[in-house]
Formats: C-alpha cells, structure tokens, sequence
C-alpha cells in the first residue's frame, strides 16, 4: 500500500476508535526521499475524513519541507523523535479523552497494571508543559520518553510511537484504555501499585508477546509442544 493511503487510512482510523476528535492530534511515518530521510506526516489543520495523498506533506529531518499543504504544527515533535530513536517507524499524538484528562493533572501513570510494561518501563511518564509546536515541547517529550514508547504532554495529550503505523495505533489504543481504566480505579480509591519485580517480570515477557512458535515467547511450543497444529 502506497505509504500515504496507509497514513490516511491510520489517521481516519485515529478519529473512528475516538482518540482523535476534528483536525486536533497528528501522525507521521518514516519515509525517504531520494537520499534524503524525512518523514510524511498529516497536514496542519485539515479533517482526516477529507484527506487525499496529494495533501500529505513530506519533512526532511532537517526542517525542510515539499508538498502542496503545510505539515502539522507538531513537525518538531515527530522529527526529534525520528532522530532520537531509530527504533520508531511511525509516530502518534493524540487529544484522546483519558490521557488528556490525566495530562492536565499532569500525572505520570505508576504501575497500577502490567501493561504498562508494554511502553518500557515501570510508569508512563508526563512531559512538563511547554507551547504546542515548539521546540520546548519536543524536548520536554524526549526526556519523558527515555526507555519509553509513550509518555503523556502535560495539558495536551498523548504521544507514543511504533515501528510502524499499525503498531503505533495500536500504541495509542492501548495507552488510551489504560488511562481510562487508571482514571476509573482512582475514583474508588488509590490503585494498588505492581512491585519493581513483578513489572520486570512483565517486561521479560512482552519481549516474546505474539510472537507464533518463538522462543521466549511463552506460548505452548516455547513449553514444550513439538507440533501444535498436530494435536
């Protein structure tokens, strides 16, 4: 699939499941240029729904930008990420309704659950507030995005990348339930929180999670089945 169907696929996709609401939040996936690495990425300020690849902007890493539209106003944010972390194929920010909630709490969200092993560490970060598209604002989500995939930005939203589209997607749904359910549990009382061991535990086991027949990855082969498919 042409890179720009499947980001206007990726980012209608955002709006459909709810992480995204009217022209707010953007989304970006790696993409050369000749000999140049850069970035498509969704045009400042139009509706997901209307979007044609024609109106997808591409930025080289340096700033520099071709298109016939402007790029988001968060171009900064996905180029720092790009450079910082080699890892990540595609990149999400979102006005989604629970992270945003907590953001503006400016909360990081502790180990409540196992899940949030999935972003890297033992808590989702919330980057300090700064001016959004500003050079601040990615820096402050580059600090809270160390050994992490996602963090929330203190009074605006989500952002979390993956090694691709679906990924990141994938990414922002699950950051945006656990903020739900961290939202919701702290209505009854404070959540009681994993211990240091037991999200290591958790961790250990996502570096083998889906994976079909793999080592490690604690599925019936990796016990012991010779042959699943035969039983």
């Amino acid at each position: 699939m042409d890179k720009r169907v499947e980001l206007i696929a990726t980012a209608q996709a955002m709006s459909a499941i709810g992480l995204n609401r009217g022209t707010a939040g953007n989304l970006s996936c790696r993409q050369r240029h000749g000999d140049r690495e850069g970035f498509l990425i969704t045009p400042t300020g139009m509706d997901y729904a209307r979007l044609k690849p024609g109106d997808i902007p591409w930025v080289g890493l340096d700033g520099r930008f071709s298109g016939d539209k402007n790029p988001s106003s968060e171009w900064r944010l996905h180029r720092d990420i790009y450079v910082a972390r080699i890892e990540a194929g595609a990149v999400l920010h979102a006005h989604s309704p629970f992270a945003v909630s907590l953001a503006c709490l400016r909360r990081d969200i502790p180990p409540f659950h196992y899940m949030i092993a999935r972003f890297g560490g033992d808590d989702v970060r919330c980057a300090a507030y700064a001016l959004f598209g500003s050079q601040a604002l990615s820096d402050a989500a580059l600090l809270a995005l160390e050994d992490r995939s996602a963090c929330l930005l203190a009074n605006h939203g989500m952002a979390v990348y993956g090694c691709d589209l679906k990924q990141a997607l994938d990414r922002g749904v699950e950051l945006e339930t656990l903020c739900e359910h961290y939202w919701r549990a702290s209505l009854l009382g404070e959540p009681a929180l994993l211990e240091a061991e037991e999200m290591t535990a958790a961790r250990e086991r996502f570096q083998g999670y889906g994976g079909q027949g793999t080592e490690g990855s604690g599925s019936p082969r990796s016990a012991g089945r010779k042959n699943p498919g035969k039983e």
